[in-house]
């Protein structure tokens, strides 16, 4: 039992922040579970050949991935002491990955080595300060719909995630991009485990059950366990055939362990890209990833320290340089080891859901990361759809702090509603920021109140018009 006012209470702001050792213990297992789904995805996206035929390797992948996860995560805890959680960002793996299939000559180390690079400045930017001095120029009404998009991306990622809601393939005829189930019907056993776990999450958070998201995430999971070991449901699609009514990407199951394979870790090349694409055409990849992890950490972190209500009165985020610190130096690390850019995880928001306030469960999280490297049955036990339910109450919680937001004037509702939309709708919190961004910015403009934009918010504004116009430059450029 952790004593009130020891050094480690004192350290982590464990009292102070009303939480225990017993809460974030919970909650890092919360976290782990929710975001555990990355080291199978990961490989998955990283997974075709370069233009030289080589590929990173699926076992490889997964290891890093792991490794790098469990590092950085408790790097957060013991030096950013907030439970932020990091892993291979999404978005920028899947940008990693199209770019390096879409241009002749780029290799994996030449676009690992440009995740570096911005890395590398991302860090500048964190030690100057102006990273910081960005956070701070955004109006509170921005940052409270940063937290309410956030919280409407992470209900989507588990309402998508579980199956329960679904892409509509582009078809004639087609007339929306998502539907309910499985062409309008809720199939299989895996949807009713989901909703199933949605039930029992709800009852026991609005019964004040302790442990609520984490007893919902282990129930569900038992009964997955049990319902494949007898049904065989397989995976919704396992390399040759899609399965409607199977698992979203993990079957539970156990496979076993293995010695961690780490020797992608080094092999980034920071200026290959340079010299097979121009300085031009590299720079402009270097921008766009730069942008991504800049504007895509900042949102997170935002949305769940207010979620975690570790947000001061003046609404700053303490020790915010230390959490930026270690977020840029995921960059660095990520493409350092060939995983791609590691973030603040949105998911993250299952662990504060459970109770979990300081950095201790984020160094619970890394442990546990760093454990997954040897027993993959940790990885694979856990399907999207026993998590799935606690990420859609996680997200009613962030979304309530919608009525902070004055919806009376204009210069900042409009922006907040196009933040707080385009983030699920796009399914990225980068480009819900830019939108909200620019908005704010002309819409003030527009109302005669410039001198209420604080500068840093035009050059922000400025820098995602460029961001948006990537398409257009690259086709100038001629660039694949």
């Amino acid at each position: 039992m952790l004593k009130q006012g020891s050094a480690l209470d004192r350290y982590f702001k464990i009292s102070e922040r009303g939480s225990n050792l017993s809460r974030e213990i919970r909650g890092g297992f919360a976290t782990f579970f929710a975001m555990s789904y990355i080291v199978v995805l990961n490989p998955l996206i990283l997974s075709g050949p370069d233009s030289s035929g080589n590929t990173l390797g699926f076992a490889a992948v997964a290891a890093v991935t792991a490794f790098v996860a469990g590092i950085l995560t408790i790097l957060m805890g013991a030096w950013g002491r907030h439970p932020f959680a990091l892993a291979a960002g999404l978005g920028v793996n899947a940008f990693v990955a199209v770019t390096v299939a879409t241009n002749p000559g780029l290799t994996w180390p030449d676009m690992m080595g440009l995740v570096v690079l911005s890395g590398v400045t991302m860090m500048i930017l964190v030690l100057t300060g102006f990273r910081t001095a960005v956070f701070k120029a955004v109006p509170d009404g921005l940052k409270t719909a940063i937290v309410v998009g956030i919280g409407l991306f992470i209900a989507l990622i588990g309402l998508v995630n579980a199956g329960f809601v679904r892409r509509i393939p582009d078809a004639a005829g087609t007339t929306v991009p998502v539907g309910l189930g499985f062409d309008g019907k809720l199939l299989g056993w895996p949807t009713a485990v989901f909703v199933f776990g949605l039930i029992l999450t709800i009852a026991l958070v609005v019964r004040k059950v302790k442990g609520a998201i984490l007893i919902g995430i282990i129930a569900s999971t038992i009964i997955s366990v049990i319902l494949e070991m007898t049904l065989h449901i397989g995976p919704s699609f396992d390399g040759t055939t899609a399965n409607p009514q199977g698992w979203s990407l993990v079957a539970p199951s156990f496979t076993g362990w293995s010695a961690p394979d780490l020797s992608l870790i080094g092999k980034a090349n920071p200026f290959g890209a340079f010299e097979h694409l121009g300085f031009v055409a590299a720079t402009l990849l270097a921008f766009v990833i730069l942008l991504s992890i800049f504007f895509d950490a900042m949102g997170t972190m935002v949305g769940l320290a207010n979620e975690a209500g570790t947000v001061d009165k003046d609404g700053n985020i303490p020790d915010v340089d230390r959490v930026l610190q270690v977020d840029a130096l995921g960059a660095i690390v990520g493409g350092g080891a060939s995983v791609s850019s590691n973030q603040i995880y949105v998911e993250a928001g299952a662990g504060i859901g459970e109770g979990a306030r300081t950095g201790v469960a984020s160094i619970v999280t890394g442990l546990l990361f760093l454990v997954a490297m040897f027993f993959t049955p940790l990885i694979n036990l856990v399907p999207f759809e026993a998590v799935a339910p606690a990420l859609v109450v996680v997200g009613f919680m962030m979304v309530s702090q919608v009525g902070k937001i004055d919806w009376q004037d204009w210069g900042i509702a409009l922006p907040a509603f196009l933040t707080m939309t385009l983030m699920p709708f796009t399914y990225s919190i980068a480009n819900g920021l830019g939108a909200g961004f620019i908005a704010y910015v002309l819409i003030r403009a527009f109302q005669g109140r410039i001198k209420d934009v604080h500068p840093l918010m035009w050059a922000v504004a400025g820098a995602f018009l460029l961001f948006f116009a990537v398409g257009p430059i690259e086709a100038a450029l001629g660039m694949p």
